[in-house]
């Protein structure tokens, strides 16, 4: 990661650097992203779709290193007989990451392509869902067994 500094022995001090410096590998998801992305909180975990019109599953690179997922795809550079007019189609490269908050379950990632759209779905982790905790008054608990 590079060298480690004495006002950032916390977490929290590299997650707020990481967000707010201008050449961070990492950005967060509220900040402009130059490939077509939407991004889903699901009630089983998260979704990723991301445009791939015209690719293959050959073609995109899925990479997960601790809790940093990537998605790349290098566009190969083709001589085309055609000469364009107009071009509205986006077929450049692409080289997407995010941090994954441990609440995800990443060993767990799912990718599908289909019609143009690739599909990740990351499942919440075992013991990290949301619960509801119901709160018991004296009487309550009282007539527990």
């Amino acid at each position: 990661m590079g060298t480690l500094r004495p006002l950032e022995l916390d977490p929290f001090d590299l997650l707020w650097r990481d967000l707010f410096e201008n050449n961070s590998r990492f950005s967060a998801i509220t900040q402009k992203v130059t490939h077509p992305v939407d991004i889903y909180e699901t009630p089983s975990g998260i979704k990723f779709e991301v445009a791939a019109v015209g690719l293959d599953a050959k073609d995109i690179d899925i990479q997960i290193d601790g809790n940093q997922l990537r998605i790349k795809y290098d566009k190969q550079n083709q001589e085309e007989d055609e000469t364009a007019i107009y071009r509205g189609i986006k077929k450049s490269s692409f080289d997407l990451s995010w941090k994954i908050a441990t609440k995800f379950d990443l060993s767990k990632l799912s990718a599908s392509l289909d019609k143009g759209l690739l599909t990740l779905d990351i499942p919440t982790a075992e013991g990290k869902a949301i619960r509801k905790i119901e709160i018991h008054t004296p009487k309550q608990i009282d007539a527990l067994p």
